[in-house]
């Protein structure tokens, strides 16, 4: 690394930056930053630029300690400049006793601050009252000592603000303890506080009087007609010393991953789906031949809407088919459910649980003429799930279909297996399933390397003759498939728990490697 050991005194100088050329003749060892700012008559963010840059060149070291501080509150500076409500209390009956409407006109004092003196000024024996028609208040004898005498807490709010708690006298502390109980007075804050001091290359360096140096930093055109240039001294640009690393400007992980499995797909020639993230229980999951009692719909599974509670029916041909479908089948060769649809419920509101919504909305939307076609869309499902490692309760879904009369199981297992390569995933495994709406049914399954299982992906198959004549009009064999995308993606960051894919650290966030596949 680049060493100023041995490095001409006075060539370092001239390569000082102007700030840190304005600073180092005003640091001293143990110095706090505040005191360099006030010495210096810097701004803030000038200090702070010039320590960093300063430290940066090894020419001061700084420390950060955390400390309580306390500082005055919107009472208490009024205070420190009028006085507390206390010693205006007795001022205003030093010469007469006087009820509480007339001491509050005379002292300016609101209700509150009245009460308190009252509380504190009893305590004190600084006072005497008694009840008439309304409280007469009098100063005792002990209540003119006080006034003539400066108190712990007249004495604390003349202190130079902030003040470190750590510094206070034990009596000083109980002060503050009991002004803090007062409204808006003081406050206690922790605080980083920064200590500056001088490497022995600084103390050298400081000695050289650099502020004293006709440095030009910058060139500009008066400088060059009026030749000031001319004795004058150039400032010499270190493109030697470390300086912090920059982040630019781009896109979060997560997002990152999202558009490259969108143009996984759409190369392959899918068309993308998109759709509204509230749908009815009709198109999440009676049209996809989810049974009424399924346990999935409870709350305990399902996000429900309050308002609105429910949504409408429009299609009233397709409602038709749909409860006859869960009914007896209808004329799709099923015996259905063979339990009471009920179109009230199929009308309920929810944030959907899964992108297979939009599959089923856009294949009551095809034509036969349409077809063959494909489909795939990646976007947010909502579930009621314990969060942990590997669940959480928003999360991406990838979802696909092919709807082609040609269409087989094999080629399911084609169109997974491309697309985890794509993502980087060799062997796969698949494995028998079992879901309301697909038969035959298959989960897809990668072994964590972190957490040395399994862990599945997502489930796929191929939709029912009770989802799709309904839906069509005509049984046509289609593919489907949806995939969790965190537990897709979060191998590529070594990420172990699917919670840290949203945590949003701004350092995780800069440091993770670009999505590249």
């Amino acid at each position: 690394m680049f060493s100023f050991r041995d490095m001409d005194l006075e060539e370092l100088g001239k390569k000082l930056h102007p700030l840190e050329r304005k600073a180092l003749p005003h640091i001293k060892n143990n110095m706090p930053f505040e005191e360099l700012v006030h010495n210096s008559g810097m701004k803030d963010v000038e200090a702070m630029r010039a320590i960093q840059w300063l430290e940066n060149k090894k020419i001061i070291t700084t420390k950060s300690t955390e400390k309580e501080i306390i500082t005055l509150d919107k009472n208490g500076l009024a205070y420190k400049k009028d006085g507390l409500p206390e010693k205006i209390f007795l001022n205003a009956i030093k010469d007469k006793e006087l009820n509480l409407s007339e001491l509050s006109k005379k002292s300016g004092l609101d209700v509150n601050e009245i009460n308190i003196s009252i509380g504190l000024l009893k305590r004190k024996n600084a006072i005497d009252t008694r009840k008439e028609k309304e409280l007469i208040v009098k100063i005792t004898e002990h209540g003119k000592k006080l006034l003539g005498e400066e108190t712990g807490e007249d004495s604390f709010l003349k202190k130079s603000f902030p003040v470190e708690f750590e510094k206070l006298s034990q009596n000083e502390k109980m002060i503050f303890e009991e002004l803090l109980k007062r409204k808006e007075l003081v406050k206690k804050d922790r605080k980083v506080m920064r200590e500056i001091s001088l490497t022995p290359l600084g103390e050298k360096l400081s000695k050289l009087k650099i502020s004293d140096i006709n440095i030009i930093d910058k060139l500009s055109t008066p400088i060059l007609k009026e030749k000031k240039w001319k004795g004058m001294e150039f400032r010499k640009f270190d493109v030697e010393i470390n300086v912090p690393q920059i982040s630019g400007g781009r896109r979060h992980y997560t997002n990152q991953a999202v558009e490259y499995i969108k143009s996984i797909w759409l190369k392959l020639g899918f068309k993308e789906m998109t759709g509204q993230i509230v749908q009815t229980s009709f198109w999440d999951l009676d049209a996809l031949f989810v049974p009424q009692d399924h346990p999935a719909r409870e709350m305990q599974d399902t996000f429900y809407l309050k308002k609105p509670a429910k949504g409408k029916l429009l299609d009233k041909e397709l409602v038709a088919r749909v409860k006859k479908t869960h009914e007896n089948g209808w004329t799709t060769g099923s015996l259905g459910w063979r339990t009471k649809w009920d179109e009230e419920k199929a009308k309920e509101n929810l944030l959907r649980t899964h992108t297979t919504v939009l599959s089923a909305r856009t294949i009551s939307k095809l034509k036969k003429s349409e077809l063959p076609a494909k489909f795939f869309s990646v976007g947010k499902c909502f579930r009621n799930e314990t969060l942990d490692w590997k669940h959480l309760f928003e999360f991406y879904q990838v979802e696909g279909i092919v709807v082609d009369e040609d269409a087989n199981f094999s080629n399911l297992l084609g169109y997974l297996k491309e697309f985890f390569k794509k993502m980087g995933f060799h062997d796969v495994r698949i494995r028998p399933g079992h879901f309301p709406y697909t038969e035959p049914s298959a989960e897809v399954d990668v072994y964590d390397t972190v957490k040395k299982e399994w862990v599945e992906l997502g489930g796929s198959g191929i939709f029912r003759p009770e989802v799709v004549k309904r839906l069509l009009g005509i049984s046509v064999p289609v593919l489907a498939w949806g995939l969790g995308l965190e537990r897709v993606i979060k191998e590529h960051w070594n990420i172990a728990d699917t919670r840290d894919l949203y945590k949003n650290d701004l350092k995780q966030m800069r440091e993770l490697k670009l999505w590249m596949k």
